[in-house]
């Protein structure tokens, strides 16, 4: 498994970070894993003290510029005829509005929760999230919004905010990134 990890984390840092336009021609044929951070939020690292999930006056949410941005990686999407089957995000907000902004829409899977000051809910989560990339059932491509601690805990990447990582056939194929302004 770190031989993979490594070989992964090699195959991305290669990886341009504009929008490489091979990457969005896989997704136009549907059946691809994309995990995209959520956009740009308030400064901080983590929750404030006292954060809760069913209360998103307690998080450290998106800015004007993330849901600006969030758009932006909708539009992205359907200016290239991207098929999305299925949209499934974390459940705090930030993740939330960045999927609902760009996608319309978002099923909420705990697997994708934030790991940020959480490290005894990785090696749980790292395997409810790989079972995730099995539940495609059609032809369009499976969204995964989420946080970037919890996607280096599965990919070994630390991707910027709204950045994407594609898996193609649950292997690494690219980073792309919508640029936010």
């Amino acid at each position: 498994m770190a031989k993979l990890l490594v070989a992964l984390a090699a195959l991305l840092a290669a990886s341009p970070a504009p929008a490489d336009e091979k990457l969005w021609a896989l997704l136009k044929g549907g059946g691809q894993v994309v995990l995209i951070r959520h956009t740009i939020t308030t400064p901080g690292a983590g929750d404030p003290p006292g954060m809760r999930l069913d209360d998103c006056s307690t998080q450290r949410n998106l800015t004007d510029a993330g849901r600006a941005h969030a758009r932006r990686i909708g539009e992205a999407f359907r200016s290239r005829g991207i098929p999305v089957e299925r949209v499934v995000s974390s459940p705090w907000c930030r993740c939330v509005e960045t999927a609902k902004l760009a996608f319309g829409h978002a099923e909420i899977s705990d697997a994708l929760s934030n790991l940020f000051g959480r490290p005894e809910n990785r090696e749980r989560q790292v395997k409810e999230m790989r079972a995730l990339f099995t539940t495609r059932q059609g032809q369009g491509n499976l969204v995964l919004v989420t946080h970037g601690s919890t996607m280096f805990a599965l990919t070994g990447v630390s991707a910027d905010t709204g950045e994407m990582v594609l898996f193609s056939q649950g292997v690494a194929a690219g980073r792309l990134s919508v640029p936010p302004g």
